[in-house]
Protein backbone atom coordinates (compact mmCIF):
# COMPACT_ATOMS: atom_id res chain seq x y z
CA UNK A 1 0.00 0.00 0.00
CA UNK A 2 1.56 3.27 -1.06
CA UNK A 3 1.99 5.49 2.35
CA UNK A 4 0.95 8.81 2.67
CA UNK A 5 4.04 11.00 2.55
CA UNK A 6 3.74 14.12 4.55
CA UNK A 7 6.15 17.37 4.96
CA UNK A 8 8.88 17.88 7.59
CA UNK A 9 10.21 20.35 9.72
CA UNK A 10 13.61 21.13 11.15
CA UNK A 11 13.75 21.89 15.02
CA UNK A 12 15.91 25.19 14.24
CA UNK A 13 12.86 26.34 13.30
CA UNK A 14 12.12 27.04 17.12
CA UNK A 15 8.77 26.52 19.18
CA UNK A 16 6.22 29.48 19.31
CA UNK A 17 8.30 31.50 16.67
CA UNK A 18 7.08 28.80 14.24
CA UNK A 19 3.59 29.78 15.35
CA UNK A 20 4.10 33.48 14.90
CA UNK A 21 0.23 34.57 13.68
CA UNK A 22 0.10 36.00 11.01
CA UNK A 23 -3.90 37.31 11.33
CA UNK A 24 -5.60 39.51 14.37
CA UNK A 25 -8.10 37.31 15.80
CA UNK A 26 -12.09 37.11 15.00
CA UNK A 27 -14.44 36.64 18.36
CA UNK A 28 -15.65 33.62 16.91
CA UNK A 29 -12.10 31.48 15.69
CA UNK A 30 -14.16 30.81 12.41
CA UNK A 31 -15.46 31.84 9.07
CA UNK A 32 -14.01 35.45 9.33
CA UNK A 33 -10.82 37.11 7.57
CA UNK A 34 -10.71 34.12 5.36
CA UNK A 35 -9.21 31.89 8.15
CA UNK A 36 -8.05 34.10 11.03
CA UNK A 37 -8.50 32.59 14.13
CA UNK A 38 -8.74 34.24 17.78
CA UNK A 39 -5.66 35.11 19.64
CA UNK A 40 -5.03 33.08 22.97
CA UNK A 41 -6.69 35.54 25.42
CA UNK A 42 -9.69 35.20 22.97
CA UNK A 43 -10.08 31.64 22.99
CA UNK A 44 -13.35 30.20 24.87
CA UNK A 45 -12.81 26.88 26.83
CA UNK A 46 -15.27 26.85 28.91
CA UNK A 47 -17.27 24.08 26.51
CA UNK A 48 -19.63 23.14 29.29
CA UNK A 49 -21.62 26.72 28.80
CA UNK A 50 -21.41 26.49 25.17
CA UNK A 51 -25.13 24.66 26.00
CA UNK A 52 -26.32 21.78 23.94
CA UNK A 53 -24.65 21.59 20.83
CA UNK A 54 -24.09 19.25 18.26
CA UNK A 55 -20.09 18.90 16.82
CA UNK A 56 -19.42 17.57 13.60
CA UNK A 57 -16.14 15.58 12.97
CA UNK A 58 -14.76 14.20 9.69
CA UNK A 59 -12.43 11.45 9.96
CA UNK A 60 -10.64 8.89 8.42
CA UNK A 61 -9.48 6.53 11.33
CA UNK A 62 -11.18 4.00 9.53
CA UNK A 63 -9.25 0.96 10.56
CA UNK A 64 -8.65 -0.66 13.73
CA UNK A 65 -6.07 0.33 16.29
CA UNK A 66 -7.29 4.02 14.47
CA UNK A 67 -11.06 3.86 14.86
CA UNK A 68 -10.45 1.76 18.54
CA UNK A 69 -8.52 4.85 19.63
CA UNK A 70 -10.89 7.60 18.43
CA UNK A 71 -14.09 5.85 19.56
CA UNK A 72 -13.13 5.67 22.53
CA UNK A 73 -11.59 9.17 22.85
CA UNK A 74 -14.91 10.32 21.73
CA UNK A 75 -16.92 8.57 24.15
CA UNK A 76 -14.29 9.63 26.95
CA UNK A 77 -14.63 13.69 25.27
CA UNK A 78 -18.74 13.13 25.88
CA UNK A 79 -18.27 11.84 29.30
CA UNK A 80 -16.19 15.40 29.59
CA UNK A 81 -18.45 17.22 28.21
CA UNK A 82 -22.27 15.71 27.97
CA UNK A 83 -23.61 18.91 26.28
CA UNK A 84 -21.77 18.50 23.14
CA UNK A 85 -23.31 15.60 20.88
CA UNK A 86 -20.61 14.36 18.82
CA UNK A 87 -21.62 13.22 14.94
CA UNK A 88 -19.13 11.07 13.51
CA UNK A 89 -18.46 10.72 9.28
CA UNK A 90 -15.89 8.21 9.13
CA UNK A 91 -14.57 7.23 5.45
CA UNK A 92 -11.56 6.07 4.03
CA UNK A 93 -8.73 8.48 3.22
CA UNK A 94 -9.08 8.33 -0.60
CA UNK A 95 -12.86 9.08 0.32
CA UNK A 96 -12.33 11.68 2.97
CA UNK A 97 -9.77 13.42 0.20
CA UNK A 98 -12.33 13.75 -2.63
CA UNK A 99 -14.84 15.23 -0.29
CA UNK A 100 -12.57 17.87 1.68
CA UNK A 101 -12.63 20.46 -1.01
CA UNK A 102 -16.30 20.23 -1.67
CA UNK A 103 -17.17 20.16 1.88
CA UNK A 104 -15.12 23.17 3.00
CA UNK A 105 -16.67 25.03 0.17
CA UNK A 106 -19.62 24.17 0.59
CA UNK A 107 -22.59 24.87 2.47
CA UNK A 108 -22.56 21.35 4.85
CA UNK A 109 -19.17 22.48 6.38
CA UNK A 110 -18.24 19.97 9.94
CA UNK A 111 -16.46 21.49 12.56
CA UNK A 112 -13.53 19.28 12.73
CA UNK A 113 -11.73 17.62 9.52
CA UNK A 114 -8.77 15.77 8.65
CA UNK A 115 -6.80 17.12 6.16
CA UNK A 116 -4.05 15.99 4.43
CA UNK A 117 -0.88 18.58 5.10
CA UNK A 118 0.51 18.01 1.25
CA UNK A 119 0.50 21.24 -0.71
CA UNK A 120 -2.40 20.33 -2.73
CA UNK A 121 -4.34 19.83 0.17
CA UNK A 122 -3.66 21.90 3.12
CA UNK A 123 -1.80 24.52 1.55
CA UNK A 124 -3.99 25.04 -0.85
CA UNK A 125 -7.18 25.06 1.45
CA UNK A 126 -5.15 27.74 3.62
CA UNK A 127 -4.14 29.98 0.66
CA UNK A 128 -8.20 29.90 -0.04
CA UNK A 129 -8.87 31.08 3.68
CA UNK A 130 -10.74 27.82 4.07
CA UNK A 131 -9.26 26.38 7.30
CA UNK A 132 -8.92 28.42 10.83
CA UNK A 133 -5.40 29.41 12.10
CA UNK A 134 -4.80 27.65 15.34
CA UNK A 135 -2.16 29.77 16.27
CA UNK A 136 -4.40 31.66 19.21
CA UNK A 137 -5.46 27.92 20.04
CA UNK A 138 -2.48 26.80 20.39
CA UNK A 139 -1.10 29.58 22.79
CA UNK A 140 -4.10 29.19 25.20
CA UNK A 141 -4.33 25.16 25.67
CA UNK A 142 -0.32 24.82 25.49
CA UNK A 143 0.44 23.01 21.67
CA UNK A 144 3.64 25.04 21.76
CA UNK A 145 4.40 23.14 24.66
CA UNK A 146 3.09 19.58 24.16
CA UNK A 147 4.03 19.15 20.63
CA UNK A 148 8.18 19.30 19.59
CA UNK A 149 9.05 21.97 16.79
CA UNK A 150 9.94 19.28 14.17
CA UNK A 151 6.51 17.94 14.25
CA UNK A 152 4.38 21.30 14.64
CA UNK A 153 6.75 22.23 11.36
CA UNK A 154 4.74 19.75 9.41
CA UNK A 155 1.14 21.43 10.00
CA UNK A 156 2.56 24.76 9.70
CA UNK A 157 1.87 27.54 6.45
CA UNK A 158 2.58 30.83 5.97
CA UNK A 159 -1.08 32.59 5.00
CA UNK A 160 -0.60 32.42 1.73
CA UNK A 161 0.09 28.68 1.42
CA UNK A 162 3.09 29.25 -0.20
CA UNK A 163 5.74 28.36 2.43
CA UNK A 164 5.97 24.95 4.42
CA UNK A 165 7.34 24.71 8.13
CA UNK A 166 7.24 28.29 9.49
CA UNK A 167 4.00 30.69 9.49
CA UNK A 168 0.77 29.72 11.79
CA UNK A 169 -0.69 25.94 12.60
CA UNK A 170 -3.63 24.52 10.74
CA UNK A 171 -4.26 21.12 11.67
CA UNK A 172 -3.18 18.67 15.05
CA UNK A 173 -2.19 15.22 14.57
CA UNK A 174 -2.21 12.25 16.99
CA UNK A 175 0.18 9.57 15.54
CA UNK A 176 3.35 9.69 14.06
CA UNK A 177 5.59 7.58 11.79
CA UNK A 178 9.20 6.85 10.81
CA UNK A 179 11.38 5.45 8.52
CA UNK A 180 14.58 3.69 9.67
CA UNK A 181 16.68 -0.03 9.77
CA UNK A 182 14.64 -3.14 10.27
CA UNK A 183 17.22 -5.94 10.62
CA UNK A 184 17.37 -9.37 11.49
CA UNK A 185 19.10 -9.99 14.74
CA UNK A 186 20.08 -13.92 13.50
CA UNK A 187 21.62 -12.43 10.48
CA UNK A 188 23.86 -10.06 12.21
CA UNK A 189 24.75 -12.56 14.47
CA UNK A 190 25.45 -15.17 11.44
CA UNK A 191 27.73 -12.46 10.10
CA UNK A 192 29.46 -11.59 13.36
CA UNK A 193 27.97 -7.77 13.06
CA UNK A 194 26.26 -5.58 15.07
CA UNK A 195 23.72 -2.96 14.50
CA UNK A 196 25.51 -0.14 12.80
CA UNK A 197 26.22 3.05 14.84
CA UNK A 198 27.46 5.35 12.07
CA UNK A 199 26.82 5.57 8.09
CA UNK A 200 30.84 3.87 7.85
CA UNK A 201 29.04 1.06 9.75
CA UNK A 202 26.24 0.46 7.64
CA UNK A 203 28.62 0.82 4.99
CA UNK A 204 30.49 -1.90 6.27
CA UNK A 205 27.60 -4.42 6.70
CA UNK A 206 26.56 -4.13 3.09
CA UNK A 207 29.40 -5.26 1.96
CA UNK A 208 30.19 -7.67 4.54
CA UNK A 209 26.49 -9.39 3.80
CA UNK A 210 27.63 -9.32 0.12
CA UNK A 211 30.75 -11.20 0.57
CA UNK A 212 28.87 -13.22 2.57
CA UNK A 213 26.30 -14.43 0.03
CA UNK A 214 23.61 -12.43 1.82
CA UNK A 215 21.53 -9.73 0.12
CA UNK A 216 22.60 -6.83 2.03
CA UNK A 217 19.07 -4.54 1.71
CA UNK A 218 15.85 -5.72 0.52
CA UNK A 219 13.99 -3.44 -1.51
CA UNK A 220 11.01 -3.83 -3.73
CA UNK A 221 10.64 -0.42 -6.08
CA UNK A 222 8.34 -1.51 -8.85
CA UNK A 223 5.94 1.57 -7.50
CA UNK A 224 9.00 4.26 -7.51
CA UNK A 225 7.86 5.40 -4.40
CA UNK A 226 9.78 3.00 -1.75
CA UNK A 227 13.30 3.85 -3.08
CA UNK A 228 12.31 7.69 -1.51
CA UNK A 229 11.97 6.27 1.91
CA UNK A 230 15.59 4.65 1.19
CA UNK A 231 17.28 7.67 0.12
CA UNK A 232 15.61 10.20 2.46
CA UNK A 233 17.69 8.41 5.15
CA UNK A 234 20.98 8.18 3.25
CA UNK A 235 20.89 11.40 1.79
CA UNK A 236 21.03 12.95 5.68
CA UNK A 237 24.50 11.00 5.84
CA UNK A 238 25.27 13.31 3.23
CA UNK A 239 23.44 16.90 3.16
CA UNK A 240 22.54 18.72 6.34
CA UNK A 241 18.79 18.45 7.51
CA UNK A 242 17.91 22.04 6.60
CA UNK A 243 18.86 21.63 3.49
CA UNK A 244 16.77 18.67 3.34
CA UNK A 245 13.73 19.94 4.81
CA UNK A 246 13.89 23.20 2.59
CA UNK A 247 13.79 20.52 -0.75
CA UNK A 248 11.19 18.62 0.54
CA UNK A 249 9.30 21.17 1.52
CA UNK A 250 9.75 23.09 -2.24
CA UNK A 251 10.98 26.17 -0.34
CA UNK A 252 13.35 28.21 -1.98
CA UNK A 253 16.95 28.53 -1.08
CA UNK A 254 18.69 25.20 -2.06
CA UNK A 255 19.65 23.02 -4.82
CA UNK A 256 19.38 19.36 -5.86
CA UNK A 257 22.62 19.34 -7.50
CA UNK A 258 24.66 20.40 -4.50
CA UNK A 259 27.77 18.24 -4.11
CA UNK A 260 26.46 17.00 -1.13
CA UNK A 261 22.98 15.27 -3.00
CA UNK A 262 25.52 14.01 -5.78
CA UNK A 263 27.05 12.11 -3.06
CA UNK A 264 24.21 10.73 -1.49
CA UNK A 265 22.88 9.71 -5.21
CA UNK A 266 26.19 8.14 -5.78
CA UNK A 267 26.20 5.75 -3.01
CA UNK A 268 22.62 4.61 -4.06
CA UNK A 269 23.56 4.50 -7.41
CA UNK A 270 26.56 1.70 -6.26
CA UNK A 271 23.73 -0.13 -3.81
CA UNK A 272 21.83 -0.82 -7.07
CA UNK A 273 24.98 -1.72 -9.66
CA UNK A 274 26.82 -3.49 -7.07
CA UNK A 275 23.65 -5.71 -6.12
CA UNK A 276 23.27 -4.74 -2.21
CA UNK A 277 19.55 -3.81 -3.30
CA UNK A 278 18.93 -7.51 -4.68
CA UNK A 279 19.11 -8.75 -8.21
CA UNK A 280 16.25 -6.67 -9.63
CA UNK A 281 14.58 -4.46 -6.92
CA UNK A 282 13.03 -2.11 -9.67
CA UNK A 283 11.18 -5.30 -10.95
CA UNK A 284 9.69 -6.28 -7.64
CA UNK A 285 6.61 -4.99 -5.73
CA UNK A 286 6.69 -3.01 -2.47
CA UNK A 287 4.28 -5.69 -0.67
CA UNK A 288 6.35 -8.93 -2.11
CA UNK A 289 9.62 -7.24 -1.08
CA UNK A 290 8.85 -7.10 2.90
CA UNK A 291 7.40 -10.42 3.05
CA UNK A 292 10.11 -11.84 1.34
CA UNK A 293 12.46 -10.26 4.33
CA UNK A 294 10.63 -11.69 6.48
CA UNK A 295 10.91 -15.25 5.42
CA UNK A 296 15.12 -14.73 5.06
CA UNK A 297 15.92 -12.53 2.24
CA UNK A 298 17.95 -9.63 3.03
CA UNK A 299 19.97 -8.77 5.94
CA UNK A 300 18.34 -4.79 6.61
CA UNK A 301 15.01 -3.50 5.20
CA UNK A 302 15.26 0.41 5.38
CA UNK A 303 11.69 1.77 5.09
CA UNK A 304 8.61 3.04 7.28
CA UNK A 305 7.42 2.10 10.65
CA UNK A 306 4.14 0.86 9.21
CA UNK A 307 5.62 -2.49 8.23
CA UNK A 308 6.51 -3.67 11.84
CA UNK A 309 3.45 -5.41 12.99
CA UNK A 310 3.10 -7.10 10.22
CA UNK A 311 6.73 -8.31 9.67
CA UNK A 312 7.00 -8.99 13.54
CA UNK A 313 3.82 -11.16 13.41
CA UNK A 314 5.87 -13.19 11.09
CA UNK A 315 9.38 -12.59 12.53
CA UNK A 316 8.89 -12.49 16.16
CA UNK A 317 11.81 -11.08 18.33
CA UNK A 318 13.89 -11.48 15.58
CA UNK A 319 13.04 -8.38 13.54
CA UNK A 320 14.66 -5.25 15.24
CA UNK A 321 14.50 -1.31 14.26
CA UNK A 322 16.67 1.75 14.59
CA UNK A 323 16.86 5.05 13.62
CA UNK A 324 19.17 5.58 11.10
CA UNK A 325 22.52 6.84 12.31
CA UNK A 326 24.01 10.44 12.98
CA UNK A 327 23.58 12.59 9.89
CA UNK A 328 25.69 15.17 8.78
CA UNK A 329 25.12 17.53 11.05
CA UNK A 330 25.85 15.30 13.67
CA UNK A 331 22.33 14.22 15.08
CA UNK A 332 19.97 11.64 13.91
CA UNK A 333 17.58 12.90 11.29
CA UNK A 334 15.44 10.54 8.78
CA UNK A 335 12.24 10.75 6.56
CA UNK A 336 9.12 10.85 8.72
CA UNK A 337 5.85 11.95 9.17
CA UNK A 338 2.61 12.31 11.19
CA UNK A 339 -1.00 10.96 10.73
CA UNK A 340 -3.12 13.23 9.06
CA UNK A 341 -3.90 16.58 11.06
CA UNK A 342 -7.11 17.55 12.58
CA UNK A 343 -7.96 21.00 11.54
CA UNK A 344 -11.03 23.35 12.07
CA UNK A 345 -12.84 24.67 8.76
CA UNK A 346 -12.99 28.30 8.42
CA UNK A 347 -16.93 28.24 8.34
CA UNK A 348 -17.58 25.70 11.25
CA UNK A 349 -20.36 26.48 12.79
CA UNK A 350 -18.33 25.52 16.01
CA UNK A 351 -14.96 26.09 16.43
CA UNK A 352 -14.36 26.88 20.01
CA UNK A 353 -15.78 23.42 21.14
CA UNK A 354 -14.11 21.99 17.94
CA UNK A 355 -10.72 23.33 19.48
CA UNK A 356 -11.66 22.20 22.68
CA UNK A 357 -12.11 18.58 20.93
CA UNK A 358 -8.81 18.82 18.96
CA UNK A 359 -7.46 19.46 22.21
CA UNK A 360 -8.73 16.35 23.76
CA UNK A 361 -7.93 14.04 21.50
CA UNK A 362 -4.08 15.24 21.38
CA UNK A 363 -3.72 15.71 25.06
CA UNK A 364 -1.27 13.46 27.37
CA UNK A 365 -3.97 10.69 28.11
CA UNK A 366 -5.03 10.73 24.62
CA UNK A 367 -1.69 9.61 23.36
CA UNK A 368 -2.24 6.73 26.46
CA UNK A 369 -5.30 5.55 25.20
CA UNK A 370 -3.55 5.66 21.51
CA UNK A 371 -0.84 3.48 22.22
CA UNK A 372 -3.40 0.95 24.43
CA UNK A 373 -5.10 0.55 21.11
CA UNK A 374 -2.09 0.10 19.12
CA UNK A 375 -1.18 3.40 17.78
CA UNK A 376 1.73 5.29 17.90
CA UNK A 377 1.24 8.02 19.48
CA UNK A 378 2.97 11.56 18.84
CA UNK A 379 3.99 12.68 21.58
CA UNK A 380 4.87 10.64 24.72
CA UNK A 381 6.08 7.80 22.86
CA UNK A 382 8.93 6.54 24.41
CA UNK A 383 7.74 6.90 27.45
CA UNK A 384 4.41 4.87 26.40
CA UNK A 385 6.81 2.15 24.26
CA UNK A 386 5.59 -1.63 24.96
CA UNK A 387 8.04 -3.41 27.29
CA UNK A 388 9.14 -5.56 23.90
CA UNK A 389 9.15 -6.48 20.36
CA UNK A 390 9.83 -4.28 17.78
CA UNK A 391 7.26 -1.41 18.32
CA UNK A 392 9.50 -0.78 21.65
CA UNK A 393 12.35 -0.03 18.84
CA UNK A 394 9.97 1.87 16.67
CA UNK A 395 8.39 4.44 19.34
CA UNK A 396 11.84 5.19 20.87
CA UNK A 397 13.35 5.72 17.53
CA UNK A 398 10.27 7.78 16.52
CA UNK A 399 10.83 9.96 19.77
CA UNK A 400 14.22 10.63 19.79
CA UNK A 401 14.12 11.81 15.63
CA UNK A 402 11.47 14.06 16.76
CA UNK A 403 12.94 15.08 19.86
CA UNK A 404 16.85 15.20 19.51
CA UNK A 405 16.81 15.19 16.16
CA UNK A 406 15.12 15.88 12.70
CA UNK A 407 11.75 14.67 11.15
CA UNK A 408 12.53 15.17 7.85
CA UNK A 409 10.05 15.52 4.82
CA UNK A 410 8.82 13.27 2.94
CA UNK A 411 10.72 14.04 -0.67
CA UNK A 412 7.96 13.17 -2.98
CA UNK A 413 5.89 16.15 -1.61
CA UNK A 414 8.19 19.03 -2.75
CA UNK A 415 6.34 20.16 -5.62
CA UNK A 416 3.17 19.23 -7.21
CA UNK A 417 4.53 16.62 -9.85
CA UNK A 418 7.39 15.99 -7.41
CA UNK A 419 6.06 12.61 -6.83
CA UNK A 420 6.51 11.13 -10.36
CA UNK A 421 9.88 12.85 -10.93
CA UNK A 422 11.46 11.66 -7.76
CA UNK A 423 10.14 8.17 -8.14
CA UNK A 424 11.20 7.73 -11.67
CA UNK A 425 14.52 9.25 -11.48
CA UNK A 426 15.26 7.24 -8.13
CA UNK A 427 14.56 4.13 -10.31
CA UNK A 428 16.46 5.41 -13.36
CA UNK A 429 19.46 5.64 -10.52
CA UNK A 430 19.21 2.31 -8.98
CA UNK A 431 18.48 0.79 -12.60
CA UNK A 432 21.49 2.63 -14.30
CA UNK A 433 19.20 4.24 -16.81
CA UNK A 434 20.55 7.84 -15.04
CA UNK A 435 23.72 8.68 -13.81
CA UNK A 436 23.58 10.57 -10.48
CA UNK A 437 24.85 13.58 -12.19
CA UNK A 438 21.58 13.24 -14.56
CA UNK A 439 18.83 12.59 -11.57
CA UNK A 440 20.25 15.45 -9.83
CA UNK A 441 19.39 18.04 -12.62
CA UNK A 442 15.79 16.16 -12.99
CA UNK A 443 15.24 17.00 -9.45
CA UNK A 444 16.40 20.41 -9.70
CA UNK A 445 14.23 21.16 -12.61
CA UNK A 446 11.40 20.10 -10.73
CA UNK A 447 11.93 22.20 -7.72
CA UNK A 448 13.28 24.55 -9.21
CA UNK A 449 10.43 25.41 -11.64
CA UNK A 450 8.48 25.05 -8.70
CA UNK A 451 10.02 27.59 -6.25
CA UNK A 452 10.61 30.14 -8.73
CA UNK A 453 7.05 29.92 -9.91
CA UNK A 454 6.19 30.55 -6.16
Amino acid sequence: MRRRNFLGSTAALGGLGLLAACAPGSDGGGGGDEGAGPSAEEVDTDIAALGEITLVVWDQEVRGAQNDAIEALIEAFRAEYPNVTIERNSQSFDDLQQQTGLALSGNDVPDVLQVNNARGDMGAFVADGLLTDLTGYAEAYGWTERYAPSVLGKMSYSADGVTFGEGSLYGLAQTGEVCGIYYSQAKLDELGLEAPATWDDVFALVEAAATAGEQPIMLGNLDQWPALHVFGPLQAHYVDAETIVTLGMGNAGADWTSEENVAALTQLAEWGSGGALGDSPNGLAYDDAWPQFTEGTGVLLIGGSWLGPDMEAVMGEDLRFMAPPPGADGAVATTGGTGIPFAIPSAAANPAAAAAFIDFITSDDAMAMIAENGGMPVNRTAELAPAGGVNKDIYEAFDAVSTEGTLLPYLDYATPSFADTAGATLQEVIGGQATPEEAAQALQEDYGAFTEGS
